[in-house]
């Protein structure tokens, strides 16, 4: 990887912070579009209840513990990027072990 693609990657990862850090308080408080459909049709209620009982990280993108609701959404923005990050490095991590490996195996049926 060249020099110039490593800085790019990072600058690319340092707007992403930023924009989960101050632009996240920012955004809308309405309901997206399945959850608009959800109440417009009337099984909302069917969805609230229901389903896997799981303890998410971030629920309703509030970061638990801290009474400002801006700093709870401006966090809960940065652990989500950081965890896309660790998914994608494990992701990563897993590509290029395996395609060394790959590539081993071809150099040693050539000899």
């Amino acid at each position: 990887m060249e020099k110039r693609d490593i800085k790019f990657i990072v600058w690319m990862i340092v707007v992403s912070f930023v924009v989960a850090l101050f632009l996240s308080p920012f955004a809308s408080s309405y309901p997206d579009g399945l959850e608009k459909v959800a109440e417009k049709f009337g099984f909302i209620e069917k969805a609230e209840g229901a389903g896997v009982n799981l303890n998410f990280p971030i629920p309703d993108y509030l970061f638990p513990g801290i009474k400002n609701e801006l700093w709870q959404t401006a966090l809960a923005g940065f652990f989500g990027v950081l965890i896309v990050l660790a998914i994608f490095g494990i992701f990563y991590g897993i590509y290029k072990i395996t395609s060394q490996n790959k590539s081993r195996e071809e150099e040693t049926t050539k000899e």
